[in-house]
């Protein structure tokens, strides 16, 4: 068969799925050329991926059953970025939602078409390849459907779902921030991790006054279980290193953004098991990636398990593809173009050209935006956030010892937490970063401020979008609103009507993922943000994780 366009060229290789116990079913059963999924006896509703409950009705009776493969580009994006080596790019990653049912969808390519004519909306239908043991969906355009448009999937009222507070006393009220601490931020530095790491905690410890002997919590994100560069071992070894005796520890991936650690945190403190936990988070992205690169660090292969199972086997590697499917549809329903991201990275350059510890610091124009490398559309070079080595610390402390800390203690007014949409990257939320909506709905059932008291915004922006999705979810304007606000840069500049990310973000200050935004807002509640500094600023929100269950926390000064 030729080779079909929109899909890599001839000497592609896909890595392969990890069948599961619960998926084997599935990867094998489009060997006759027919696409199926489980479908409940009792309701007639449809579940992907395998699971063992309906999702409609949560009923046990599901069984694989065809499906007319018939879809709809629900998000696409035409990737341009070299992830894999033996899966050359240009090609096409999409998001399809199926005929029978809008709300069952599938990741996968798009073929046997050219990659400038798709689009959200595009009618599509089920090819199959074949490789050993597994039968993988992809999707051409269907020609019987051509000049028709779908309908495409509504966005869900995620209100009905949103909880009251489960008791009018607030577990925020019992704590407070009052020490934090980095270490050195760069790029590869080839510094042993936990050095890193120690170097911060003992700068957050010394900044709220403590000893070590007084720390009797620790708190850490993701743990021991982090993939290599994004941990530097979890409790142990920080134990170890400082020889730490706590009477509480916390160490886990599974949490409300990366910032869920230090929520954590706050939980055992407002419990009464501790006074002040130290809570902290490491990378060495930058570092492993070198080592990888010059054969220092054994990177082994094998078939694709996990949150890769449904992705990797269309090149789908990076998080950059999967934000960009959302960010497609995004640009779909509510129009707007590349500039409100663009703007964003230029105001957050301006913001790192302030900021000495800043990684790139070197004025960036929106022609400069514009000329940039494409990474994944409509993600360029400077919509992507940076690698760094680094790590971040914070102290959490008991609101009655907040008085004897030696700086003025941050107040945590509430937080976010629930989860209102399917913890998916492609199943649920398609108008925004999946998992941004519900904590930021949350966060305001806590509290009796409204964003228009926040005086400074510190949103994950792993890419520009994961910001716009942050400043839509909370409220600060309307869904689609997002390029009105930003106003070329004017809306979120340090003296705008919401200054977003002053310190450069982790687009220009460099990824800590996540904990370097609870810095900022802590420097910037206590006045410290030289050269930077937003005016008097009393309350700020931060933002952490998004697609990964994600958290939000309004802080304020005391």
């Amino acid at each position: 068969m030729s080779e079909p366009t929109g899909r890599p060229g001839p000497q592609y290789t896909r890595p392969l799925p990890q069948p599961t116990l619960a998926s084997a079913e599935f990867w094998a059963a489009g060997s006759d050329g027919t696409l199926h999924v489980l479908r409940c006896a009792d309701c007639g509703g449809y579940t992907h991926p395998p699971l063992p409950r309906c999702r409609v009705c949560r009923g046990a009776a599901l069984k694989l059953s065809p499906v007319s493969g018939r879809a709809v580009v629900v998000g696409f994006t035409v990737n341009h970025q070299q992830w894999l080596p033996a899966f050359p790019p240009p090609y096409v990653v999409a998001i399809v939602a199926l005929e029978e049912d809008d709300g069952v969808r599938l990741t996968t390519n798009l073929v046997n078409c050219d990659p400038d004519e798709v689009h959200v909306g595009l009618p599509v239908r089920v090819v199959f390849e074949t490789v050993d043991d597994i039968a993988l969906a992809l999707f051409e355009p269907d020609p019987e459907r051509q000049g028709t448009t779908p309908p495409l999937p509504e966005p869900e009222d995620l209100s009905v779902h949103l909880r009251p507070m489960a008791s009018p006393a607030k577990f925020e009220d019992r704590v407070a921030l009052t020490g934090v601490g980095q270490s050195r931020v760069g790029r590869r530095l080839m510094v042993d991790p936990l050095s890193l790491t120690v170097d911060a905690c003992l700068q957050a410890v010394e900044d709220a006054g403590l000893t070590l002997d007084q720390i009797d919590g620790l708190s850490t994100y993701p743990g021991r279980s982090g993939p290599p560069g994004m941990s530097e071992g979890g409790i142990p070894p920080l134990v170890e290193a400082l020889q730490l005796r706590p009477t509480w520890f916390n160490g886990a991936g599974d949490t409300p953004g990366q910032a869920g650690a230090v929520i954590a945190g706050m939980l055992a403190v407002a419990s009464g098991l501790c006074r002040h936990v130290l809570c902290y988070r490491t990378v060495w992205e930058s570092s492993h990636a070198a080592m990888v690169r010059d054969g220092r660090w054994d990177a082994p292969g094998g078939r694709a398990t996990g949150m890769l199972e449904d992705r990797a086997p269309f090149g789908a590697m990076s998080a950059a593809n999967w934000i960009a499917m959302q960010a497609s549809h995004y640009f779909h329903r509510y129009g707007g173009e590349r500039s409100a991201l663009g703007w964003i990275s230029v105001t957050q350059r301006q913001g790192a050209g302030r900021n000495p510890e800043a990684v790139l610091r070197t004025p960036l124009t929106l022609d400069d935006y514009y000329a940039a490398r494409m990474v994944s559309t409509p993600f360029g070079l400077y919509d992507c956030d940076l690698p760094v080595d680094g790590a971040v610390a914070v102290v959490v402390s008991a609101i009655e010892t907040a008085a004897d800390r030696p700086k003025p203690p941050v107040l945590v007014e509430a937080v976010g937490t629930q989860i209102l949409e399917r913890p998916s990257w492609d199943q649920g939320t398609l108008t925004h970063e999946p998992l941004v909506l519900g904590p930021a709905r949350h966060l305001w059932s806590r509290t009796s401020l409204r964003p228009d008291d926040v005086d400074v915004a510190l949103l994950y922006d792993g890419f520009t979008f994961n910001a716009v999705s942050w400043l839509e979810a909370l409220g600060f304007c309307e869904p689609g609103g997002a390029q009105d606000f930003i106003d070329q840069g004017r809306g979120i500049a340090l003296d705008g009507r919401l200054p977003l990310n002053p310190h450069g973000g982790q687009l220009s200050a460099g990824r800590l993922h996540g904990f370097g935004f609870l810095r900022e807002a802590m420097l910037q509640l206590r006045g410290e943000a030289d050269g930077r500094q937003v005016a008097s600023p009393d309350v700020a929100v931060v933002t952490t994780g998004g697609g990964a269950p994600g958290s939000a926390l309004l802080l304020r000064r005391a």
